[in-house]
């Protein structure tokens, strides 16, 4: 049977989602921990690739396993055994043919930042000490829907059949003392969003305008763009897939 798991983690302490020959990620501790539960040994894929100190608070990977168990109980079971920085919320049977990267319909990110200096925050925000122009910031985000090549956001030398994504939100918000913003999209490229954000946070201190992002966007260089701001403000927050996926 093939099997979804739907879980959450903070990614301070683990080198990305992938499996690294020389470093924690976090797909490795819950293979093990779901190998010894079920006494086989389980691979498991993600819905994506989330880079060293990025959060999730959603999460898809899917599994194939002979294993009877009962879901509810093994989950409690996979809680026990994991570390306080990962937590299992479900897992459900999908159809054979289900795969939680390329069933995904949409990502939703969320990148947090702060204008003000807050002690008990700060590891998990990314602190911008000048004023930042919000609306500036929001008429960039809107030229976003007028493209599709999001090559200057790419990371340089990735391995991908094409940089084109089909963004469906991109906005900047005000929640208590924070400034977030979230963007969704069918599909994201290596290092896309904290790059976007650096680049608009760029525009929001005045030191590059909101027309010059067509510029950057139609060069396809990422040394065009801004700033990578920091992974601990990023947060995969949804994942979407169709209905009827289930079993």
């Amino acid at each position: 049977m093939k099997y979804f798991i739907e879980l959450s983690y903070k990614g301070t302490a683990y080198h990305g989602w992938q499996n690294q020959p020389t470093a924690l990620s976090v797909q490795e501790v819950i293979e093990k921990a779901l190998s010894t539960l079920l006494g086989e040994q389980v691979s498991i894929m993600g819905a994506g690739r989330t880079d060293a100190g990025v959060h999730a608070k959603q999460m898809y990977a899917h599994f194939n396993t002979d294993a009877i168990f009962d879901a509810v109980n093994i989950v409690f079971k996979l809680n026990s055994f994991l570390p306080k920085d990962v937590a299992i919320h479900a897992i459900f049977k999908v159809k054979e043919d289900a795969h939680s990267r390329f069933n995904a319909l949409s990502r939703t990110y969320l990148y947090r930042v702060t204008l003000k200096k807050n002690v008990f925050t700060f590891n998990d925000v990314f602190y911008v000490k000048q004023a930042l122009d919000v609306d500036k910031m929001n008429k960039a985000a809107k030229i976003l829907f007028e493209y599709k090549d999001f090559q200057c956001f790419s990371k340089s030398n990735t391995d991908v059949n094409t940089y084109n994504c089909d963004i469906m939100k991109a906005e900047w918000f005000f929640k208590d003392d924070e400034l977030h913003f979230v963007i969704k999209a069918n599909r994201f490229l290596r290092n896309m969003v904290r790059a976007i954000v650096g680049t608009m946070i760029n525009i929001g201190l005045g030191k590059v305008s909101v027309e010059s992002l067509h510029t950057i966007i139609q060069s396809k260089s990422r040394s065009q763009a801004g700033f990578s701001v920091p992974a601990n403000g990023l947060y995969l927050i949804d994942v979407e897939y169709p209905e009827d996926i289930k079993i």
